[in-house]
């Protein structure tokens, strides 16, 4: 579905929302109070600024006895088949989010990951599946980053940790062309960059991916993933907590201009390896 159609799709949603929430006599706080989201989050399902979780919209249809209209709606507009169901929602929220911040702290976040890179993470994961699985899986991934290249795409501000640099993703050929990407992208001015050095040690968020939206007209979610699950977080308190121990880790990582250099040196590192092999 093209982005236009998806966004005419999600406005009849919060079309029929309101229609049905007024049908039942109901403002948007108290259906709020009821799918326990706030009033200006109704608002915001209405207007199309912001996509309910499943869950809420699974609430939405037992508060207003809709028979599951709103679920359906929800896995029909949001449900891709290409990518895991508990990172679609992430897809829709990259799509129209002014600001993404992200820590990466065991492999290349996947708007920056060149096809070979997500070839062979894929694989990995996947040693069974037929060619076709794996190319659709590599194509999603390409067309997710093609936000990076529009005129309105988001602020990106990327930390990776060193060990992301260094573990030969698909080979050192393979690691040398991906890290020489992030680099041109780098230096397009699509995506800052910093790495967090080994040298640091402990640090905020250890282990953990973390990616922060910020929109135009929502308030900001974060984003976590664990083994085959994701969690997006809505509660004010949490994301402010997220967004704090986000900045220790950019205070803990290299400045800009130094991360480049490190990304440069490992990237030759890995090509002296690949014309080696």
């Amino acid at each position: 579905m093209a982005n236009g159609s998806r966004q005419a799709a999600w406005e009849f949603f919060g079309t029929e929302l309101k229609r049905h929430r007024e049908d039942r006599g109901l403002t948007q706080v108290e259906l709020g109070a009821r799918v326990f989201v706030s009033g200006a989050y109704i608002g915001q399902f209405e207007q199309a600024i912001r996509k309910p979780q499943l869950d809420i919209a699974q609430r939405i249809d037992e508060a207003l006895q809709t028979d599951g209209i709103f679920e359906r709606a929800w896995r029909k507009l949001i449900d891709d088949k290409r990518y895991a169901d508990y990172f679609a929602a992430v897809v829709e929220l990259e799509r129209t989010a002014t600001k993404i911040a992200e820590f990466a702290p065991t492999l290349v976040p996947g708007l920056l990951q060149t096809a070979a890179y997500t070839r062979a993470v894929t694989l990995a994961s996947n040693p069974f599946a037929t060619d076709a699985h794996i190319e659709e899986k590599v194509a999603a991934r390409v067309e997710r980053a093609q936000i990076l290249d529009d005129a309105t795409r988001p602020v990106y501000w990327v930390i990776l940790h060193e060990h992301v640099l260094r573990i030969p993703v698909g080979g050192p050929a393979v690691m040398a062309e991906q890290l020489e990407h992030v680099l041109a992208l780098v230096r397009q001015r699509k995506v800052l960059v910093q790495v967090l050095p080994t040298s640091v040690g402990a640090y905020p968020l250890m282990g953990r991916m973390v990616r922060l939206f910020e929109f135009e007209d929502a308030p900001p979610t974060a984003y976590t993933e664990a083994v085959y699950s994701g969690n997006l977080l809505d509660n004010p308190a949490l994301v402010r907590r997220v967004h704090g121990a986000y900045d220790l880790l950019r205070a803990a990582a290299l400045p800009p201009e130094a991360s480049l250099a490190l990304i440069e040196s490992v990237a030759e590192d890995h090509r002296r390896c690949a014309s080696m092999t």
